[in-house]
Protein backbone atom coordinates (compact mmCIF):
# COMPACT_ATOMS: atom_id res chain seq x y z
CA UNK A 1 0.00 0.00 0.00
CA UNK A 2 2.85 2.39 0.86
CA UNK A 3 4.42 1.74 -2.52
CA UNK A 4 1.18 2.54 -4.29
CA UNK A 5 0.80 5.87 -2.44
CA UNK A 6 4.40 6.83 -3.22
CA UNK A 7 3.97 5.93 -6.92
CA UNK A 8 0.73 7.89 -7.16
CA UNK A 9 2.35 10.92 -5.46
CA UNK A 10 5.38 10.85 -7.76
CA UNK A 11 3.17 10.37 -10.81
CA UNK A 12 0.94 13.28 -9.83
CA UNK A 13 3.87 15.57 -9.09
CA UNK A 14 5.69 14.76 -12.30
CA UNK A 15 2.55 15.13 -14.42
CA UNK A 16 1.65 18.51 -12.91
CA UNK A 17 5.24 19.68 -13.11
CA UNK A 18 5.41 18.74 -16.79
CA UNK A 19 2.31 20.77 -17.45
CA UNK A 20 4.16 23.86 -16.31
CA UNK A 21 6.55 25.69 -18.60
CA UNK A 22 9.52 24.62 -16.53
CA UNK A 23 9.32 21.15 -15.03
CA UNK A 24 10.76 20.21 -11.67
CA UNK A 25 13.47 18.28 -13.51
CA UNK A 26 14.45 21.36 -15.54
CA UNK A 27 14.49 23.39 -12.34
CA UNK A 28 16.77 20.83 -10.74
CA UNK A 29 19.05 20.81 -13.79
CA UNK A 30 19.23 24.63 -13.72
CA UNK A 31 20.02 24.54 -10.03
CA UNK A 32 23.08 22.32 -10.56
CA UNK A 33 24.12 24.13 -13.74
CA UNK A 34 23.17 21.42 -16.20
CA UNK A 35 20.08 23.03 -17.66
CA UNK A 36 19.73 24.79 -20.95
CA UNK A 37 20.84 28.38 -20.75
CA UNK A 38 18.42 30.87 -22.16
CA UNK A 39 19.95 33.93 -23.73
CA UNK A 40 19.26 36.94 -21.61
CA UNK A 41 18.83 40.14 -23.51
CA UNK A 42 20.65 43.04 -21.95
CA UNK A 43 18.94 46.31 -22.64
CA UNK A 44 21.34 48.84 -24.09
CA UNK A 45 21.53 52.05 -22.10
CA UNK A 46 19.73 55.01 -23.64
CA UNK A 47 18.70 58.53 -22.72
CA UNK A 48 15.08 57.34 -22.57
CA UNK A 49 16.02 54.62 -20.09
CA UNK A 50 17.85 57.17 -17.96
CA UNK A 51 14.82 59.49 -17.97
CA UNK A 52 12.60 56.58 -16.91
CA UNK A 53 14.97 55.81 -14.06
CA UNK A 54 14.95 59.43 -12.89
CA UNK A 55 11.17 59.75 -12.98
CA UNK A 56 10.70 56.57 -10.97
CA UNK A 57 13.48 57.09 -8.44
CA UNK A 58 13.58 60.86 -7.88
CA UNK A 59 9.87 61.72 -7.96
CA UNK A 60 10.19 64.12 -10.90
CA UNK A 61 8.12 64.29 -14.07
CA UNK A 62 9.41 63.47 -17.54
CA UNK A 63 9.99 67.12 -18.51
CA UNK A 64 11.98 67.74 -15.33
CA UNK A 65 14.03 64.57 -15.80
CA UNK A 66 14.72 65.34 -19.47
CA UNK A 67 15.50 69.01 -18.90
CA UNK A 68 17.64 68.37 -15.83
CA UNK A 69 19.71 65.66 -17.51
CA UNK A 70 19.91 67.82 -20.62
CA UNK A 71 21.39 70.62 -18.50
CA UNK A 72 23.88 68.23 -16.90
CA UNK A 73 24.88 66.71 -20.24
CA UNK A 74 25.27 70.22 -21.65
CA UNK A 75 27.64 71.00 -18.77
CA UNK A 76 29.57 67.82 -19.62
CA UNK A 77 29.59 68.77 -23.32
CA UNK A 78 31.15 72.13 -22.48
CA UNK A 79 33.88 70.53 -20.38
CA UNK A 80 35.09 67.70 -22.63
CA UNK A 81 36.37 67.54 -26.19
CA UNK A 82 34.05 67.19 -29.16
CA UNK A 83 35.41 63.67 -29.72
CA UNK A 84 34.70 62.67 -26.13
CA UNK A 85 31.14 63.95 -26.22
CA UNK A 86 30.59 62.21 -29.56
CA UNK A 87 31.76 58.98 -27.91
CA UNK A 88 29.30 59.54 -25.05
CA UNK A 89 26.46 60.20 -27.53
CA UNK A 90 27.25 56.94 -29.35
CA UNK A 91 27.25 55.00 -26.09
CA UNK A 92 24.05 56.63 -24.83
CA UNK A 93 21.68 57.25 -27.75
CA UNK A 94 19.41 60.25 -27.27
CA UNK A 95 21.82 62.45 -25.31
CA UNK A 96 21.66 65.20 -27.93
CA UNK A 97 17.87 65.16 -27.64
CA UNK A 98 18.15 65.68 -23.88
CA UNK A 99 20.53 68.62 -24.35
CA UNK A 100 18.00 70.24 -26.65
CA UNK A 101 15.35 69.99 -23.90
CA UNK A 102 17.21 71.97 -21.27
CA UNK A 103 15.64 75.34 -20.48
CA UNK A 104 17.21 78.50 -21.89
CA UNK A 105 18.19 80.65 -18.94
CA UNK A 106 20.56 83.03 -20.69
CA UNK A 107 18.32 86.02 -20.04
CA UNK A 108 17.35 85.15 -16.47
CA UNK A 109 18.98 86.79 -13.51
CA UNK A 110 18.98 85.57 -9.95
CA UNK A 111 17.99 88.96 -8.61
CA UNK A 112 19.51 90.09 -5.37
CA UNK A 113 21.15 88.28 -2.49
CA UNK A 114 23.41 85.32 -2.97
CA UNK A 115 22.02 84.61 -6.44
CA UNK A 116 22.92 88.14 -7.53
CA UNK A 117 26.45 87.68 -6.21
CA UNK A 118 26.80 84.46 -8.14
CA UNK A 119 25.61 86.26 -11.29
CA UNK A 120 28.28 88.94 -10.77
CA UNK A 121 31.02 86.40 -10.09
CA UNK A 122 29.96 84.39 -13.15
CA UNK A 123 30.83 87.38 -15.34
CA UNK A 124 34.49 86.87 -14.45
CA UNK A 125 34.75 83.09 -14.41
CA UNK A 126 33.66 80.69 -17.12
CA UNK A 127 33.56 77.86 -14.58
CA UNK A 128 31.27 79.82 -12.24
CA UNK A 129 29.10 80.84 -15.19
CA UNK A 130 28.45 77.23 -16.23
CA UNK A 131 27.73 76.21 -12.62
CA UNK A 132 25.38 79.19 -12.24
CA UNK A 133 23.62 78.30 -15.52
CA UNK A 134 23.14 74.71 -14.34
CA UNK A 135 21.66 75.95 -11.06
CA UNK A 136 19.29 78.31 -12.94
CA UNK A 137 18.23 75.55 -15.34
CA UNK A 138 17.20 73.34 -12.45
CA UNK A 139 15.30 76.20 -10.85
CA UNK A 140 13.54 76.95 -14.17
CA UNK A 141 12.36 73.32 -14.21
CA UNK A 142 10.92 73.68 -10.71
CA UNK A 143 13.74 71.64 -9.20
CA UNK A 144 15.91 72.59 -6.26
CA UNK A 145 19.58 73.04 -7.16
CA UNK A 146 20.40 70.47 -4.47
CA UNK A 147 18.87 67.85 -6.78
CA UNK A 148 21.74 68.22 -9.21
CA UNK A 149 23.78 65.75 -7.15
CA UNK A 150 20.88 63.26 -7.11
CA UNK A 151 20.58 63.46 -10.90
CA UNK A 152 24.34 62.96 -11.29
CA UNK A 153 24.39 60.05 -8.86
CA UNK A 154 21.47 58.34 -10.61
CA UNK A 155 23.05 58.83 -14.04
CA UNK A 156 26.38 57.53 -12.77
CA UNK A 157 24.66 54.40 -11.44
CA UNK A 158 22.72 53.97 -14.70
CA UNK A 159 25.98 54.07 -16.66
CA UNK A 160 27.65 51.56 -14.34
CA UNK A 161 27.48 48.55 -16.65
CA UNK A 162 29.70 46.87 -19.18
CA UNK A 163 28.18 48.57 -22.24
CA UNK A 164 28.51 52.08 -20.80
CA UNK A 165 32.02 52.22 -19.40
CA UNK A 166 33.28 54.73 -21.97
CA UNK A 167 30.18 56.92 -21.51
CA UNK A 168 30.59 56.73 -17.74
CA UNK A 169 34.21 57.86 -18.03
CA UNK A 170 33.37 60.82 -20.29
CA UNK A 171 30.51 61.75 -17.94
CA UNK A 172 32.87 61.71 -14.95
CA UNK A 173 35.55 63.67 -16.85
CA UNK A 174 33.06 66.35 -17.88
CA UNK A 175 31.75 66.72 -14.33
CA UNK A 176 35.24 66.84 -12.83
CA UNK A 177 35.22 70.60 -12.28
CA UNK A 178 31.69 70.59 -10.92
CA UNK A 179 32.38 67.81 -8.46
CA UNK A 180 36.03 68.60 -7.80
Amino acid sequence: MKKLIILLTISTLSTSAMAEETSWLDSLKNLVGMGETKEQTVEMPSADGLVELLTSSLNVDTDQASGGMGAIFNYVKNHVSVEQFSQLAKSLPGVDGLVSQMPDVSKLSSGGGLGGLLDKAAQYSESLKSINDLKKQFEALGLKPEMISSFISSAHGYLDNEQSQSAKQVFADGLGKLLG
